[in-house]
Parts: C-alpha cells; structure tokens; sequence
C-alpha cells in the first residue's frame, strides 16, 4: 500500500502546473473517452504557437510575387517570426518547411538558402516535408511531436509554394501496373477530375459551388476592408518586372491580390467547366493557383513564459487519414473527427472551422456531412477567395485561425484546421485559444478501485 501512494504523489506532482493554480486532490480519477474537455489551468509542457505570420497571397504568374524568387519568400517570413518575437536565431533547433511541387532536393537547398537570408546561423538544421496541400499544417504537427518528443525547445513549421516557377505537372513516366489497381489508378487523376467526381457523387450542384465562391470572395473582401489581415501578414519589398516594356520597379506587398469583391453568380454562372465538358467545376468556384510563404514558432508553455512572450494557441492534435482517391475532396469530411477526438473533444465543442476550399464541390460537401454551421467556417474567406498556394495553406491557415479566435476572445476556445489531400488523404489539427488555458480539471472520478495496482488494493 505504502509503494502505491508514493507513486500517486509521484504522479501527481507531475501534473502539478507550472503557474500558481488549486492543487489536485489525491482523489482516484480518469479522463477517458466520456470526460468532458474543461480546462481550468495550464500545463507547462502545453505546445504553444507565440507567432505565426505569412505573405500576402498573390496570383501565379501574374501576381505580386511573379518575380520574387521561392527562396526570398519563405525569407521574408522566417525572419519576421524571429524578429517579432526577439527569439535567438541559434536558439532554434529545427525548421520544417511544407512544400509541393518544387523537386525535392533542390527546393530543399532553396529553403535552406532562405535561412541564411533570415540571419539563422548555420547550426540551425532545416529539412522540408511534403504531405501535398497539407504539408504546411503537417510541419506544424512534425514541429509539435519534436518539441513534446524532446528533440528540441523551439521549432519552426513554415510553408512555401511557388506556383510561378514550379506549376502543377504529371507524373512523367507511369507504372504499367496502375492499369490492374483501379485506386492507384485513381491517384493520377487530375485534382479538377476528382472535384466533378464529389460533385456528381454526393450531389454537390453547380448552384451551391457558384455560391460557395461568392461567400468566400465576400467574407475575404470584408476581412481585407476591415484591416483582420493585417494582424498575419507581413509586408514584403520585392520586385516586379513588366512584361511588355520590361521595366523594373520596387513595389511593397501587403495585401491578397486575388480577391474579388464584386463576385457575382450570374457572373459565375457564366463560365464553362474547366476539366469536363458538362461538368460543375470552373475556374471561379476552386481555389486560385497562387504564390505565397508563411511560418509559425513553436515551443513549450514553460519557456514561452519564461521569454515573456504572448500565446497565440495551443496546438491540441493532429490526424491524417486516408480517402479514397478517386474522390479525394471528402479528406476533411474524415480527419476532422479524428483530429476533434484526439483532442477529447466533440464536434460541437469546435468554435471555428478553417477547411480549405480546393474545390467548392469538396468544401460544401464536408460541411454538409459534418453538419457544421457554416457561421463558424471560414469566416474570413478561404481558398476560392485568397489563393492556395500549395505548401504554404497549411501555415496560413493557423496565423488566420488563431488571429481571429484571439479577436472573439472567449466566444472562441477551439479551432479546427483541414484540408483534402491529393492522392486521397485528409488532414485535420485543432487548437485552442492561447489565453483560454489555465489548471486542469478534464477529469472524472471513478466509482471502483480497478484502475490501481494489485497492490494497493
């Protein structure tokens, strides 16, 4: 009996928070499936968000961004995170880049160039991680799992995609064997294809993808009006070139320049299907193929406050799930209760929802089979209205995420984001709001003795 209660004080100063707060009692409890998630304080090994800044998104090709090297953008944002927050460059232990369509190798020789930019020493490793259209959002994942593994104290998750450089391309040489596996097959589908296979599978009409886009260009429109960007972009001196005279000049980027105020659906409804002759899929109801970087510094409740500095969030978990590729859109529709259960939550618990909007046929879908209030989803706009460039939405999405959950303060404590996944995936992380924590008591008594040890019965 004696060797049991030494251990449960052992235990229980474990869980004993860093800051002043009620003591636990020694009381027999659990949390399980059926506890209720109500936090009343904090944990010093909590994995916090302390900033998360972006570029602003602009059109591929012929965009802001159109003569900006990749390198230079995922720069701007890596120095920005340090700067703001007066981290030590050589403090940080890892930076974990998201990115797509690039070759591997040498984007990841760009990234690595962009930290030199950024001021990191060369002590500071980099790699990169590619996970398709959730490889920013998995670098926050990849940066939280090292931090709570303890590998290191303080980690970058950044996301880059050039889509002026770097376009989306076919597989160039295919294995014969696809041909005998329908859902290998599948996985070369173009994206464009597997949006009209949800929209006709799950009845997704062209009405509701059209309004699907006039919703996200009005809220991004309003967002952008109302100054809400500001709080996540930073502004980047570059250069453009033009390309008739071929004149340089100096221009300074700070805002989304593929929002359309004025989107209309009889303007919509006017444009042809852009991957199948009678198809619902145009180039006004996807996502815009777009230029953009953003990054996100991580690292332990403890050492946050011992630095001073403000909490943004609290990374709370993370699920990747597989779909079948054929209708890989549905992904969200998946990974969002996976994740909302990792997390001991229920999907009424969420406040804000960020799901990327690839396609208005997969987004319109997954908020109906999830019969999410679409008052709580991308309340600033998405994909359609911003852009999605690829590598990069992930790390967008939190600085969006979290910014607007600190805007509504206690009306907001937990925020899903996610995305569909080409090839079949989905992903899904949820947060909580960074001021919200404070000691813990998601905990249920139990009734019997079962859970102890024999002997201390």
């Amino acid at each position: 009996m004696e060797k049991a209660f030494n251990r449960q004080k052992v235990l229980l100063a474990h869980l004993q928070p860093t800051s002043p707060s009620p003591l636990l009692s020694a009381s027999i409890c659990a949390a399980g499936d059926s506890a209720a998630y109500h936090r009343t304080a904090a944990f010093g090994d909590d994995i916090v968000i302390v900033a998360a800044y972006r570029t602003a998104i602009c059109k591929a090709r012929r965009g802001g961004f159109k003569d900006t090297f990749p390198d230079d953008l995922l720069g701007f944002v890596l120095k920005a995170v340090v700067e703001k927050t007066n981290v030590n460059p050589s403090e940080v232990g890892d930076i974990v880049v998201g990115t797509v369509l690039a070759p591997g190798s040498e984007r990841a020789i760009e990234c690595r160039m962009a930290a030199f930019y950024a001021g990191f020493p060369d002590t500071v490793p980099l790699r990169t991680v590619n996970r398709q259209c959730s490889s920013g959002l998995q670098a926050v994942a990849d940066v939280a799992a090292s931090i709570k593994a303890g590998y290191y104290d303080i980690g970058i998750a950044a996301g880059l995609e050039c889509m002026t450089v770097n376009g989306i391309r076919s597989v160039p040489q295919v294995n014969p064997r696809v041909e005998t596996f329908q859902q290998a097959r599948d996985c070369l589908l173009p994206m464009g294809l597997t949006s009209e296979n949800v929209a006709q599978r799950y009845g997704v009409t062209r009405q509701d993808q059209d309004q699907a886009a006039v919703d996200s260009h009005r809220k991004a429109a309003a967002a952008r009006a109302s100054g809400k960007f500001k709080d996540e972009i930073i502004p980047v001196t570059t250069k453009i070139v033009d390309p008739e005279t071929g004149i340089q000049k100096v221009i300074t980027i700070s805002e989304d320049d593929g929002i359309r105020p004025n989107s209309n659906l009889a303007e919509l409804s006017r444009l042809k299907p852009a991957f199948k002759k009678d198809g619902s899929t145009t180039a006004g109801n996807a996502s815009q193929v777009s230029d953009g970087a953003g990054a996100v510094l991580l690292m332990k409740r403890s050492l946050a406050a011992q630095k001073g500095l403000p909490i943004l969030g609290v990374f709370r978990s993370f699920a990747a799930v597989g779909v079948d590729p054929a209708v890989m859109g549905v992904g969200p529709a998946a990974a969002i209760p996976a994740a909302v259960q990792a997390a001991g939550l229920e999907l009424n618990d969420i406040d804000l929802f960020e799901i990327n909007e690839a396609f208005a046929s997969q987004y319109v879908y997954c908020i109906k089979k999830l019969e999410l209030d679409p008052e709580k989803v991308n309340v600033n706009g998405g994909a359609i209205a911003l852009g999605h460039p690829l590598g990069a939405t992930g790390a967008r999405c939190v600085g969006t995420l979290l910014n607007e959950m600190k805007r509504r303060g206690k009306d907001s404590r937990f925020g899903v984001i996610s995305m569909c996944i080409g090839s079949g995936m989905g992903a899904a992380a949820v947060f909580e709001r960074g001021d919200c924590v404070d000691a813990p008591c998601n905990v249920r008594k139990v009734e019997s003795n079962d859970l102890l040890s024999k002997d201390a019965r």
